[in-house]
């Protein structure tokens, strides 16, 4: 067992070798740079970063976004996984193929498509004006409302597949054994399926939240300049600016706010069981 466990370490130490030089080494270097100021080691630059009003609003319009996302996303994913589970084999597998295929698609074309939807010419605007609700289009493009549903459309279904995944495991009975009981449907989600499926739900919760915040191309073609998001002042950081230091309190401030979400969420679950 023993000569087992030294092959095993053999053969692993490789990967770990190419893996701390190629992605831990300069990432460790990079967010070093967060905590350098004046040739020395501080937290000055967090100060100076959180001391400017439009770091202050982008850093809670992305906490924002991302909990709305989330938020968003579980209320969806829950009725639509509770209706794939319910299906029969075949209608099961096309209508879960449907929830997949857009994760076959990239994420530029699936962002640009909402420009056609929302755009001064758009459908939502033609529909509008053809309405008669409004005599000329409304702004729909580069605002936070663009951006959400650009997050909504690209995460969903990262939030689908976990609580598919967690709702396949519920017993068949419960739900109907706890109707007849007298259970009403809102009963039925806050005692039985939420327990059971918290899992599939921390994992979609922080896939979606985690995505939603480290996402750059959906926040930069629907947002642009007037919707800031932090992977979007990342850019402007590092590209327009050189301000590595910045840049690096950008990106331990997106570290940071994953790693918390995911511990927020699996504490929550453990608490509540």
């Amino acid at each position: 067992m023993f000569q087992n466990r030294r092959e095993g370490l053999a053969l692993a130490l490789p990967a770990a070798i190419f893996t701390l030089l190629v992605f831990l080494l300069p990432v460790s270097i990079f967010l070093s740079e967060a905590f350098r100021f004046d040739g020395g080691w501080s937290l000055q630059g967090y100060v100076q970063f959180f001391s400017e009003p439009l770091n202050q609003s982008v850093f809670l319009r992305t906490l924002k976004l991302g909990a709305l996302v989330a938020g968003s996303s579980a209320v969806i994913g829950y009725a639509a996984a509770f209706c794939i589970v319910n299906l029969d084999g075949r209608a099961r597998g096309q209508i879960f193929g449907l929830v997949v295929l857009p994760l076959m698609i990239s994420p530029v074309a699936r962002t640009y498509a909402w420009i056609v939807i929302l755009g001064r010419t758009g459908i939502v605007n033609d529909t509008i004006v053809g309405l008669g609700l409004s005599e000329t289009p409304i702004r729909l493009l580069f605002t936070e409302t663009a951006v959400f549903l650009g997050l909504l459309q690209l995460f969903l279904p990262l939030m689908i597949i976990s609580l598919v995944s967690a709702m396949e495991n519920l017993p068949r009975d419960v739900i109907p054994a706890a109707r007849v009981l007298g259970a009403s449907w809102l009963q039925v989600f806050t005692r039985i399926i939420l327990p059971l499926t918290r899992e599939g739900l921390v994992m979609g919760g922080t896939l979606v939240f985690t995505g939603s915040l480290t996402a750059y191309i959906t926040p930069a073609i629907l947002g642009g300049s007037k919707v800031l998001m932090l992977e979007t002042l990342l850019y402007q950081k590092v590209n327009v600016s050189n301000d590595f230091v910045s840049a690096s309190v950008i990106a331990m401030i997106l570290i940071v706010m994953s790693f918390s979400a995911n511990l927020l969420l699996k504490r929550i679950a453990t608490a509540r069981r």
